[in-house]
């Protein structure tokens, strides 16, 4: 989905600089709708969140997801709606709300040939899995995502044990051999 073969439109700028940085900062759908210019730091690669309860919280973003940004926000000028603070816009200047980012996201779903419906907690999720396989952190994983008990992120653990249930079953010479 991150790899998309798209055109430099306005629009598809946009929606690829939304999709990096899903992936990039695992946002809740609410939290990346309502981040306004203001809540990016371009030097230190970082978003200032307000997530679930006003809880804020500083996320680490990747430089592919501020280079998307970047880029979208060029394009972002040339609509000329520069007193708005929303960081995402549509064409007429008005916030990109929740419900037309998952539309946008599901569109460039299809767009790639996913036959499953692609929402934004797809990305969330791949970003949440990714870092706890790559860090094995649990933790820090719980922090970046601003879950309240780490319960919550154990749901990512799961993922992480049939991979490795596969890998048991696949290479240990007493395991359940198919």
């Amino acid at each position: 989905l991150l790899d998309l073969n798209q055109q430099d439109t306005v629009i598809s700028c946009r929606d690829h600089a939304i999709m990096e940085l899903f992936y990039s900062s695992g946002l809740r759908l609410a939290e990346l709708a309502g981040l306004n210019l203001r809540d990016i730091d371009f030097g230190d690669q970082l978003v200032y969140v307000t997530g679930k309860g006003n809880k804020s919280r500083l996320v680490p973003v990747g430089s592919q997801a501020i280079g998307a940004l970047q880029k979208w926000l060029t394009k972002r000028d040339q609509l000329g709606f520069f007193e708005q603070a929303a960081l995402f816009i549509t064409q007429q200047g008005k916030r990109l709300g929740v419900r037309s980012i998952q539309k946008r996201i599901s569109f460039w779903g299809k767009k790639q040939g996913i036959s499953e419906h692609v929402h934004p907690h797809r990305l969330r999720h791949a970003f949440a899995s990714h870092m706890l396989e790559a860090s094995g952190d649990l933790r820090a994983v719980q922090e970046l995502l601003g879950h309240a008990d780490i319960s919550t992120t154990q749901i990512y653990t799961h993922v992480d044990f049939q991979h490795l249930a596969k890998v048991y079953d696949s290479a240990h010479p007493r395991a359940r051999k198919k």
